[in-house]
């Protein structure tokens, strides 16, 4: 099993030891972690750093919707920051209702908008090196302290947090047939600690983080021309985890959100089944994505009803 080391040099000698490929996300989706990071760890310190405590409870709000209960559940830490300041606080009542100006952080949203941007404190750490203004360095600064504290609370507060009921199973069920990498945005070192302490890294064959690049580019460098496409699948609990496969010509099993535990027993006593016996596309894919989709609504309750 391989640790997080240069994405290329990761992948360059991966090669397979069986005929299907399964990708799986690990926070929210293995982990019943999402909530604890995000209301304990990223959102108080998004508060404090951006400073948004004029309006904390929006802040709270649009933080959970934005990376709990919408479709942009599991983006990149940064993109989901950028949403919240650009799209989601700015048009909830409270805010307006207070006139606050929320804090714009324009070389903030220039550097995650920009396709050429690595989003992780590696790249957050080279933009500061090469802003072209102090204004610039500060800006990008604030944020890499935040996500410095932020992954540092991670640490100290999420721990002994199990996989979901059905995980274990599955994953020593499917190691069996099937070459299995997680694919993740969490930090390398965030994962290699959860996995290895609830005993489950023995099942993969590699650890990628966000220093490995997107999911998208994770699955590539993995299967490209070492699985048939209807030998690739991709567990995940986000909207981007389905992006990463489709990108990829792989299949996706959904884990819902709210439903997780149902998800996994489903995997285990049918859907494993059927994707190892190449009866998963199709029919039986589609109607899974039917129910995830109604999971996830595009817009908060405060913005449905100003459409």
């Amino acid at each position: 099993m391989a640790s997080s080391t240069d994405i290329n040099e990761l992948f360059k000698n991966f090669k397979p030891k069986h005929k299907f490929f399964i990708g799986i996300d690990s926070d929210g989706c293995v982990f019943e972690s999402m909530g604890i990071k995000q209301r304990e760890c990223f959102c108080p310190w998004m508060i404090a750093c951006f400073g948004l405590q004029p309006v904390a409870e929006a802040a709270r709000q649009c933080k959970e919707f934005a990376d709990l209960f919408s479709r942009t559940r599991g983006a990149n830490r940064h993109k989901t920051i950028v949403r919240i300041l650009t799209e989601l606080l700015p048009n909830h009542p409270m805010v307006l209702e207070r006139g606050f100006q929320v804090p714009q952080f324009k070389y903030y949203c220039e550097w995650v908008n920009n396709p050429q941007s690595i989003l992780s404190d590696v790249g957050l750490k080279n933009a500061i090196k090469e802003a072209r203004n102090d204004e610039a360095r500060m800006e990008l600064s604030i944020v890499l302290k935040w996500s410095t504290i932020v992954n540092r609370a991670v640490g100290d507060i999420v721990r002994d947090v199990p996989p979901f009921p059905y995980v274990h199973q599955s994953l020593e069920k499917m190691s069996h047939a099937a070459d299995i990498v997680v694919v993740s945005a969490t930090p390398g070192e965030t994962l290699e600690r959860e996995w290895q302490q609830q005993d489950i890294a023995k099942y993969v064959r590699v650890i990628a983080g966000q220093e490995m690049g997107s999911k998208q580019q994770q699955i590539h460098l993995a299967t490209t021309g070492k699985y048939a496409s209807d030998h690739i699948l991709m567990i995940g609990d986000a909207p981007g985890d389905m992006l990463a496969a489709r990108s990829n010509n792989a299949l996706f099993y959904p884990i819902n959100p709210g439903h997780e535990i149902t998800s996994w027993k489903r995997f285990f006593e049918e859907a494993s089944d059927r994707f190892i016996e190449c009866h998963y596309a199709s029919q039986y894919e589609s109607s899974l994505i039917t129910e995830f989709n109604a999971c996830l609504p595009e817009y908060p309750p405060w913005l449905c009803k100003m459409i």
